[in-house]
């Protein structure tokens, strides 16, 4: 993993001159690839994949000779340990050593010395070996089985004919979890000796599997396991298309499509969105699940994201009762268990935020209705934790104490804000009008007491202090700025983007610490696009998503550092495609099928478009086009035009689709 340079040092010099900051990527014709030269230092590198019944987070590079690192860290989520927690997946790690031999003329194959690694969906490593033959082997996930395959093909590379073989290969391992004795292999059926002309080709497959004893090996077709990744990854590339003048944003904002609609696991509790890391499965957070990934599946149209949402809504709801107790942080071991360890984090206004968002966005009324009890549930619990100053109270925040939070916190009373202004929507879309007049009068009331009881003047900003008492600047202020919440935007701007808190890798948590969670950086730069600070959003939006994209730990946005190992949990994905949708293009859900929208043209692109939306049940393109005074906004559906208008940039657009 690259250090972490001193606050803002690396990513200033990059903003002033591009060519400062190194890409070790670049981009393909379909995703990513890294072109290894003989310059290249030792580099190594971790990705995670996720298919329904299990997840693979390779970890791969080159040592100090320029060989090959590889080792396969494969998860099974449904497959659960004892105790039966959070934590509790089956997992293992296979080396590289857990590969067929491969021999050329009856001599190893010898080291590999890997040239290219190119990610596209899935991830392929090729080398040059001492015996002549280029290897290229490629990493995938099942979409619905337990395993992981590993495809290779062998190319002769020499001027004459050689003769290949690979030796069968099955290595097994057991432990013992919930169901009983749980077996894991890698299974391949190796290769008999064939003779291979100059450039001629050859396939094997290996299967990295995990079953409950005494079930048989699945038998696996690699080709139709690939086939049905392609075609995952192919149709989630024709919906929500993003085009922009920049090539970058574009494919990091493709990949990270991918990133947070793959893992969503098949668990007894129906479809579960996990954010992953080795740590997190089979399980929905109040934050990652609710709060984060929700609101964007519909816009994505993804059926499994879209249910995966809908269960998470409904396993929250379990647990709302009578007496307004906390619901848990978390419903974890594919929904048989909670955890709930930090107290209230302000779960119930993560799920009031997550859960009105995601029902105007689907469209659906028979959803709205289901999920309106659960929102008013949430509110009114929020409203029995308003203190004395009308702010909301807490035990903690999302970040579960790692970091002080006080008894009431800026992060939890903005998203009970933020709820109410959606959840007024829901209302009047469910013809409730006179819960809806409450949502807004109570919104009003709480933005100028968020305001008066924030509100502070904290290391020379004039901006929000996070908490009562606290005087260093934290990363979470720029909440407000996404609800629209805009009386301290220009000091806010200037501590968001200062010394104190910006640094290469985003916002550090709080001021003078090296500690980063991207989950904020992302809320922050879709805060500044929605507050109309477009060129300077853009600045940092693009120079973040190039690190991420094509630089040292690529190619999705991150958990945290130094804790995680920057994991690439999946809701933060989400939260970058939201950066696109509710920041640049300013889209608000304002019904179940009309929306607001402002859409941010910076001042140095010509056009962008948002295409093939799926929200609100429907299919719509947003067309942003500049012209000689002002820019032109166009929205199009099933080929007709139901919107044109000039833009200036003032106000949003109001958006029915029927």
């Amino acid at each position: 993993m690259a250090p972490v340079l001193p606050a803002g040092c690396a990513l200033m010099a990059a903003l002033a001159d591009p060519s400062a900051a190194r890409d070790r990527w670049r981009l393909a014709e379909s995703g990513i690839e890294w072109i290894i030269d003989n310059g290249d230092s030792p580099h190594s590198d971790h990705i995670e994949m996720s298919g329904r019944r299990v997840a693979v987070i390779v970890t791969y590079g080159t040592n100090q000779g320029g060989e090959l690192v590889l080792s396969r860290r494969v998860v099974w989520p449904m497959l659960r340990t004892i105790p039966n927690d959070t934590h509790a997946s089956l997992i293992h790690d296979f080396g590289i050593d857990a590969s067929p031999q491969v021999t050329v003329d009856g001599q190893p194959i010898g080291v590999e010395k890997p040239f290219r690694v190119a990610f596209d969906g899935t991830l392929t490593l090729e080398s040059h070996t001492a015996g002549g033959i280029d290897l290229a082997r490629t990493l995938l996930p099942s979409r619905e089985g337990p395993y992981v395959i590993e495809r290779w093909m062998l190319r002769n590379a020499n001027t004459t004919a050689v003769t290949v073989a690979a030796s069968p290969l099955q290595t097994e391992y057991r432990a013992t979890g919930v169901a009983g004795e749980y077996v894991m292999e890698a299974r391949s059926a190796g290769l008999r000796p064939r003779e291979l002309a100059p450039g001629a080709t050859v396939g094997l497959d290996t299967v990295y599997t995990g079953r409950v004893a005494p079930e048989a090996p699945p038998q696996v077709d690699g080709e139709s396991e690939e086939r049905d990744r392609r075609a995952f990854v192919h149709g989630l590339s024709r919906s929500l298309r993003l085009e922009t003048p920049d090539p970058v944003l574009d494919r990091a904002f493709e990949l990270a499509k991918l990133r947070a609609a793959e893992s969503i696991f098949a668990t007894k509790g129906g479809l579960m969105h996990g954010p992953g890391g080795g740590r997190y499965y089979a399980a929905i957070w109040a934050n990652d699940q609710a709060e984060y990934a929700a609101p964007f599946f519909p816009f994505l149209g993804d059926a499994g994201g879209n249910e995966a949402s809908l269960n998470c809504f409904r396993h929250f709801a379990r647990f709302m009762t009578p007496e307004y107790t906390a619901i848990p942080s978390s419903v974890i071991a594919e929904g048989v268990d909670t955890w709930g360890g930090a107290g209230d984090r302000g779960d119930a206004a993560m799920v009031a935020y997550g859960a009105s968002r995601y029902a105007l966005a689907l469209g659906d009324r028979a959803v709205a209705q289901e999920l309106w009890p659960a929102i008013r549930w949430c509110l009114e619990y929020c409203r029995r934790h308003t203190t004395a100053e009308r702010v909301i109270a807490s035990d903690s925040d999302e970040l579960e104490g790692r970091f002080p939070a006080g008894r009431a916190n800026l992060n939890t009373s903005t998203l009970t804000y933020g709820a109410l202004r959606s959840a007024a929507d829901v209302a009047r879309a469910l013809g409730d009008g006179a819960s809806a007049d409450e949502y807004d009068r109570w919104a009003v009331e709480l933005r100028a007491d968020i305001d008066r009881y924030f509100g502070a003047t904290v290391e020379g900003f004039d901006t929000y202090r996070y908490y009562d008492g606290n005087t260093v600047l934290r990363a979470w202020i720029c909440v407000p700025l996404t609800m629209g919440i805009d009386e301290r935007k220009a000091g806010t701007l200037q501590a968001l983007f200062s010394p104190r808190l910006w640094t290469v890798d985003g916002l550090a948590t709080q001021a003078g610490e090296i500690t980063f969670w991207d989950r904020s950086t992302l809320y922050a730069l879709r805060g500044v696009f929605f507050v109309g600070e477009t060129d300077r959003a853009l600045r940092y939006f693009a120079e973040y998503s190039r690190r991420r994209l094509l630089g040292d730990h690529v190619p999705y946005a991150v958990e945290a550092y130094p804790e995680g190992n920057q994991a690439h949990l999946s809701a933060e994905s989400a939260l970058y495609c939201r950066v696109v949708t509710e920041g640049l293009f300013g889209i608000v859900p304002t019904g179940l099928s009309s929306f607001r929208c402002a859409p941010k043209l910076p001042s140095r692109w010509d056009h962008m478009a948002l295409r093939n939306v799926r929200a609100f049940g429907r299919e719509f393109s947003i067309v942003v086009t500049r012209q000689r005074q002002g820019t032109e906004v166009s929205v199009l559906s099933n080929g007709h035009t139901i919107l044109r208008r000039p833009w200036t940039g003032e106000g949003s657009i109001e958006v029915a689709l029927e």
